[in-house]
């Protein structure tokens, strides 16, 4: 790898302690991948944000980081967090795992990281432009970015996107490279225009290809069709960026002639719908992974105004980022008849496997996470096919 003098006196200690860790670990991973050097980033946006996922063990690395006075030199979003801050007890957190939450937001906000824990930033202040190179550590949140924008990212980790972001730099490879974000499939697809649809897509996508490129012809996504196939193919394979005919930047820029070529429609959908569903009946409904951007928040007032809810055993969570919560008070009226609108954190990173056994989403990214990482049993519906028992 070749480094500027700036970067060798980083690795050299010469400009901080916090900053050689930062630079050693870019480094490392750039010689792992054949990188040539490293690149300038715009953005970032960090995982590793909640207690349950990175325990007392990465509170320690936060807490030995912003003691050594790291500090992020772009602008850094971070990912939700396993609560709640001001609802948790309402989420059933123990007052030990929220002292710990809390700990680790500190932490990042001493670096400088803006502790506005989504997985969809894109939808607020962290909006990266057609060709930056960034590093962002959520799957679906880079695999948007990467398509839907036109950003460049690799797949990062937690550890390796905090690093750039107190560098500003990360390792140019992968596809930060042109040459590697050629599509290596084509992907005819049928789909009924609703965003449940687009969920069930990117999981038929990513179980099909795994980590291939898809080029996709037959689809016209919106922001919010894509944001929900993006996490379903990152779950369900390891998708980081797929090219859409006519919508997306970067979909006329390469020569598909000679591509393999599959089909998905109604039968590859029903599939991936029957792949995701394990349990008959449900305690919590979640929504909202990734979160429910503004029209979502509408849609789902719209549906519930003037119903009732006649079973009280199953809770609902309607996850949100705070922006968009904030932003949608009468929807939220409406929504809090129901159950709780939750800002900051999700199911899947929540604590749940210690309340509840059986949860109903409509989102394939959390039909997939939720069994091995919550130990859940998962119903995955349409948002009317997951009320119909509870209103």
């Amino acid at each position: 790898m070749h480094l500027t003098r700036e970067e060798e006196e980083i690795l050299a200690g010469e400009k901080g302690e916090s900053r050689r860790k930062a630079m050693e670990l870019v480094v490392a991973l750039g010689k792992i991948y054949g990188a040539d050097g490293l690149v300038d980033i715009t953005s970032a946006h960090l995982s590793g944000a909640s207690y349950k996922t990175i325990g007392d063990g990465g509170l320690k690395y936060l807490d030995d980081m912003a003691k050594g006075g790291a500090a992020v030199s772009v602008p850094s979003t971070l990912n939700p967090i396993g609560m709640d801050r001001k609802r948790w007890k309402e989420m059933h957190i123990t007052p030990h795992f929220a002292e710990k939450q809390l700990e680790i937001i500190d932490l990042y906000g001493k670096m400088g990281v803006r502790t506005t824990c989504s997985c969809t930033p894109y939808l607020g202040d962290n909006i990266p432009s057609a060709g930056d190179h960034v590093a962002w550590a959520e799957s679906s949140a880079l695999s948007f970015v990467n398509s839907y924008i036109g950003a460049k990212t690799n797949r990062e980790g937690g550890p390796g996107a905090l690093a750039s972001a107190i560098l500003g730099k990360t390792a140019n490879y992968g596809l930060h490279i042109d040459g590697n974000r050629k599509p290596t499939v084509i992907i005819d697809a049928e789909t009924d225009g609703s965003v449940f649809s687009y969920s069930m897509l990117g999981q038929a996508a990513g179980m099909a290809i795994g980590s291939g490129i898809p080029y996709f012809r037959g689809i016209h996504p919106t922001v919010d069709d894509a944001k929900t196939m993006s996490a379903a193919m990152a779950a369900s394979g390891a998708v980081a960026l797929y090219h859409v005919e006519d919508v997306t930047p970067e979909a006329g820029n390469f020569d598909i002639s000679g591509l393999e070529m599959i089909y998905i429609g109604e039968k590859e959908l029903e599939n991936a719908y029957s792949r995701l569903n394990t349990a008959e009946d449900v305690q919590l409904i979640a929504l909202g992974c990734p979160h429910l951007s503004h029209k979502e928040m509408r849609d789902i007032a719209s549906f519930l105004k003037g119903k009732k809810k006649k079973n009280r055993d199953t809770e609902i969570w309607f996850c949100t980022s705070a922006k968009v919560r904030e932003d949608c008070p009468e929807e939220v009226k409406i929504m809090e008849e129901f159950g709780l609108v939750l800002a900051d954190t999700c199911m899947v990173v929540a604590p749940i496997e210690g309340v509840f056994k059986r949860t109903g989403t409509n989102s394939a990214k959390a039909g997939n996470y939720l069994p091995t990482l919550c130990s859940q049993e998962v119903m995955c519906r349409d948002i009317s096919g997951l009320m119909d028992a509870v209103i």
